[in-house]
């Protein structure tokens, strides 16, 4: 595993399947986008294929069979768990995982912003789907609260799938900060220098 902010990375270091990974709001489409520009390779949001108009979810076979043809390809960069299904679908292919460990309080302050900015745009996001900014600050189904919930658990599985000998040829990358990240990111080259 690489521990954030150090070595420079070249897209030879990195392969050319890689899933971003990271708590609600960290920052995972943004940086999985980045990379597949940089790199030149297809970006695949998986939270554009789970929601289907009106926030319904995908079931689990339909997503599956979404997520296998949009890294059907041998190069991409996907942004997202959904352990479920990609479990079986992604990771047995993927060559890096890049993990954005926040803190909690990072990761709610930019949803709050984040939330209150798409609402106030009304920025469409999947297929007919709106952000519910208000929604947030009471409902039981609050991206917040569902941040809360998940921290602890999800910080702990993610060091448990680190040392799990069925992903030992997944290549770690973990970033604790925003400025680590940053750092991490002008380090990689979309072609390594030639010598």
């Amino acid at each position: 595993m690489t521990e954030a902010g150090g070595s420079m990375a070249d897209a030879a270091s990195l392969g050319t399947r890689i899933v971003v990974v990271g708590g609600t709001s960290s920052g995972k489409s943004t940086l999985a986008a980045t990379l597949a520009e940089r790199l030149d390779v297809p970006f695949v949001e998986l939270d554009a294929l789970f929601w289907r108009p009106n926030w319904v979810e995908s079931d689990d076979e339909s997503f599956g069979e979404q997520m296998a043809e949009a890294t059907a390809g041998d190069a991409w960069v996907v942004a997202g768990s959904y352990r479920r299904v990609s479990e079986r679908v992604t990771w047995p292919r993927t060559e890096t995982m890049i993990w954005l460990d926040y803190s909690l309080p990072l990761l709610l302050r930019r949803g709050i912003v984040r939330s209150w900015r798409r609402w106030r745009d009304k920025e469409l996001l999947w297929g007919t789907n709106y952000e519910d900014f208000w929604g947030h600050l009471y409902r039981r189904d609050s991206l917040l609260l569902f941040a809360i919930r998940t921290y602890r658990s999800n910080r702990r599985r993610w060091r448990e799938m680190m040392a799990d000998p069925r992903w030992a040829h997944i290549q770690w990358v973990r970033h604790r900060s925003p400025r680590e990240l940053e750092r991490w990111l002008a380090g990689v080259r979309s072609k390594p220098e030639q010598a």
